[in-house]
């Protein structure tokens, strides 16, 4: 423990972000640098506990006591090493991870906590900066071939660890670029996208092959990955999105969120002109209250909306925790995101009755009514507040409520995985119905975090391993891990 009382001596403290007025102007990174100086000092308010209950809460394990350390000692190779032992990709993490582990943090008990998130971007910074961040070619080849389909953080994952472990890996991705959502669902001003590039690059001289604009059951069929691969992991995410089915669903100007964030991510990389589903000079009403929600507020504002509103039904949260939401819980308080800080009526406890058009079949209205929440056989049921039925002007609707499960594409059924009735795929330890083929991320577990991406992609990578060579010496966590932060994949943090 470097700063014995760190704690004490020092607060918490983040970057400076450009002003709003400035990052409205393009899709780059909202922060300024970080002082070295300050980041030593937040390294040094880690207490190194002797229960460090941020492991739990970070779904990847990370080892955080133990490379804060090595930071506040300016001992950024060894910082490196230990972050990399657990996490393929901090530099994605360190960015857009919404922090379970600062959550868990034992400072934050009574005080802010470390700034891990922070540190750990840092961290992989440093390393390419420094050169610690080189090709790892496995020492020999076992002459399998796996194949991956979907190159998202799950795909990603998997792929490094297994191409570790000496398989030949070939990642297919159905878009132009790799990345997933980490490409196509993140603005760049989240997550600029040299950021991936750069990951993707050290990938390919690691040895794993890229098949790009691949999809498959139009220009690749599965039975011919089935036929040449030993092994077939799936990672394509959760991509059917949550329906709003009420009436005007179908009117022109009625969008889900990954439509207009998409074909935006597209725009910013030139792989597009302009975005087919413009916000300029619009009444843009965002209805859901999560991060996809506040990226959909972000991008509108770029767009220069003439106003955005976000809609939540759930009341709005507390300021602080509550007594019945104690640390070491994920904390159900506000957030306001960089998003908001650039303009955004928020408005809680109100359900979308129904969309109205114009002669055009264009959305250009919506009714709204207030809810009031009350506890019903012990759980929180709404009920429509009396007299408070309005209808709003709404040129753009953007739906942000979450995803069901897998894309309805045929994918799942024509590599012969069973779906159970929740739609997603019947699995049990990574491995489908059909014993070649195994499943990661969001599309085995349901809508969740990059950094539980990750972290499946991980694991799957280990039972791959296995099934091809009998025993795996890729890491594994045990399931208590597992069992002690999966609480934080039923949060609204997507």
């Amino acid at each position: 423990m470097g700063a014995k009382e760190g704690f004490i001596l020092f607060k918490r403290e983040l970057p400076e972000t450009r002003t709003p007025e400035d990052r409205l102007n393009d899709y780059k990174e909202i922060y300024k640098p970080f002082d070295g100086d300050k980041l030593n000092h937040q390294a040094a308010r880690c207490m190194d506990c002797g229960v460090p209950f941020c492991h739990q809460g970070c779904p990847l394990g990370n080892v955080i006591p133990e490379f804060n350390e090595a930071v506040y000692q300016n001992e950024w190779e060894e910082a490196f090493q230990i972050l990399r032992s657990t996490n393929n990709f901090p530099e994605f993490t360190g960015r857009i991870c919404p922090a379970p582990c600062e959550a868990s943090c034992v400072l934050g008990i009574n005080k802010d906590p470390v700034a891990i998130e922070l540190i750990e971007k840092n961290i992989a910074e440093k390393a390419y900066e420094l050169g610690f961040v080189q090709p790892r070619k496995p020492t020999e080849s076992t002459g399998k071939k796996v194949a991956i389909i979907g190159s998202g953080p799950a795909g990603l994952a998997a792929a490094d660890q297994l191409n570790l472990a000496g398989h030949e890996v070939t990642v297919f991705e159905k878009d132009k670029s790799v990345g997933g959502l980490l490409r196509y669902g993140i603005p760049d001003f989240k997550l600029e996208k040299w950021v991936i590039d750069r990951r993707v690059d050290i990938m390919e001289k690691e040895g794993v092959i890229f098949s790009t604009e691949t999809e498959v059951g139009f220009n690749i069929k599965a039975e011919n990955i089935l036929r040449n691969f030993d092994a077939v992991v799936l990672a394509t995410g959760a991509a059917h999105p949550r329906e709003l089915k009420i009436k005007g669903h179908d009117l022109k100007g009625v969008h889900f969120a990954m439509e207009f964030l998409g074909e935006q991510n597209r725009v910013t990389s030139g792989e597009i002109k302009e975005n087919p589903i413009s916000a300029t000079g619009k009444h843009v009403i965002v209805i859901g209250g999560g991060d996809t929600g506040s990226d959909c507020i972000g991008t509108s504002n770029r767009h220069e909306a003439a106003s955005v509103t976000q809609l939540e039904l759930l009341p709005k949260p507390p300021t602080q925790r509550t007594i019945l939401n104690p640390w070491p819980e994920w904390p159900m308080t506000i957030r306001t995101s960089s998003s908001h800080e650039e303009g955004v009526d928020r408005v809680f406890s109100v359900l979308t009755k129904e969309f109205i058009g114009n002669e055009k079949g264009e959305v250009s209205g919506l009714v709204l009514v207030d809810l009031e929440w009350k506890e019903q056989n012990g759980r929180m049921q709404f009920v429509e507040i009396p007299d408070t039925e309005r209808t709003v002007p709404c040129d753009l609707a953007l739906i942000a409520i979450g995803y069901t499960g897998p894309a309805k594409n045929g994918l799942l059924e024509s590599f012969g995985v069973e779906i159970m009735e929740n739609t997603l795929p019947k699995s049990k330890n990574y491995q489908s119905s059909n014993r070649h083929v195994f499943l990661a991320g969001d599309m085995r577990r349901g809508q969740s975090l990059v950094v539980w991406a990750i972290s499946e992609g991980r694991e799957a990578a280990v039972l791959v391993d296995e099934f091809l060579q009998g025993s795996s010496m890729l890491p594994k966590k045990d399931e208590s891990h597992f069992q002690v932060v999966d609480e934080f994949n039923k949060m609204d943090l997507c």
